[in-house]
């Protein structure tokens, strides 16, 4: 393994003055449209699940018809109106009477058309299971762009890194062609002038009691077990194992900038707070998408005073490497 060369990295290698820190008009513009364009992503399983519907639907001849069909029935379903939480409550009777309300409401009265009305409200009720996911949009962009750069920095330096796959939470070796492994990471570990870190994200810490965005831990992968056996002895249970935890808001909106800055600067005031008893407490730092004036003035002063010790405008990519290369040497 290369080790990484040992420098001290501040704020102000990427901040100057906290307007620096504002969001510019192009990259609000910019990260509305990739928003937009991963939701056109995400819609396309259910805008395909309807075109099979519209074509297995379209094989019978009247919607009475529709409930002969059993595997149709799970889509009837959803086209009645019901979520998978509202099944669970439900029998297999109580599912024929709302399906059969969907036949003799809306069905029968559109005439030969009852296939498409049948789609469209398919459509509908999945649209708004897409709105359910895209609440959480924001925030997964948010944490794959801070991931990619992360990951682009120990490419140029030659570092050896393990990730946490997120889908069955096994170590393994960052591959050399690494496209797309910042969709399932859940945390990565590297080693720095003979020190062991691992940065894992969205994880309950302990002595905060609260979940935090991003936590950098001295350890190796070994000794961080997120689930099964021996997750009690993990490293992320042992407080003086800290080094910094981070905040990370993605929401691209300035009208929620403010909201987002309040709620994460509470959660670093918690961090700190719980861990002031420590003899060598950890940093903490911050990364936003949406910054406006008034708070980039208020995140400035606190790095000014020490409280906060790095930040950056996650849609500024030299802030981004900045801070990422930062965190890579602590």
């Amino acid at each position: 393994m290369r080790l990484l060369v040992a420098k001290t990295l501040r704020y102000t290698d990427h901040l100057k003055k906290s307007s620096d820190l504002v969001t510019s008009r192009e990259n609000t513009r910019a990260g509305f449209i990739s928003m937009a364009l991963e939701k056109n992503y995400m819609a396309k399983q259910y805008v395909d699940e309807a075109r099979a519907l519209k074509t297995l639907a379209g094989r019978v001849k009247s919607p009475k018809d529709l409930l002969l069909v059993k595997e149709l029935r799970p889509s009837l379903l959803t086209a009645s109106g019901l979520s998978e939480k509202a099944l669970g409550y439900l029998t297999g009777k109580d599912e024929t009477i709302a399906i059969k309300g969907l036949i003799d409401e809306f069905l029968e009265p559109a005439g030969r058309q009852f296939v498409d009305e049948l789609v469209y409200r398919y459509l509908l009720i999945k649209g708004d299971a897409l709105g359910g996911q895209a609440r959480n949009l924001a925030g997964t962009l948010g944490e794959r762009m801070f991931l990619r750069t992360l990951l682009s920095i120990f490419n140029l330096y030659k570092v050896d890194v393990q990730y946490l796959d997120s889908n069955d939470y096994q170590w393994k070796n960052k591959p050399d062609q690494d496209v797309g492994l910042e969709k399932r990471i859940k945390a990565v570990s590297w080693q720095r002038n003979g020190n062991n870190r691992v940065l894992i994200l969205n994880v309950n810490v302990p002595i905060v009691n609260k979940n935090v965005d991003l936590c950098l831990l001295n350890g190796t992968s070994e000794r961080l077990i997120v689930k099964g056996p021996g997750s009690k002895q993990s490293i992320h249970r042992d407080n003086n194992c800290y080094v910094a935890l981070g905040e990370l808001k993605g929401g691209i909106d300035p009208a929620g900038a403010d909201e987002h800055w309040k709620t994460a600067n509470s959660a670093l005031g918690r961090i700190r707070t719980s861990f002031k008893e420590l003899k060598n407490p950890p940093i903490t730092f911050f990364v936003g998408a949406a910054i406006e004036n008034s708070m980039a003035d208020e995140i400035f002063n606190q790095l000014r005073k020490g409280v906060l010790h790095n930040a950056a405008n996650l849609t500024e990519n030299k802030q981004l490497t900045s801070l990422c290369d930062w965190l890579i040497h602590q």
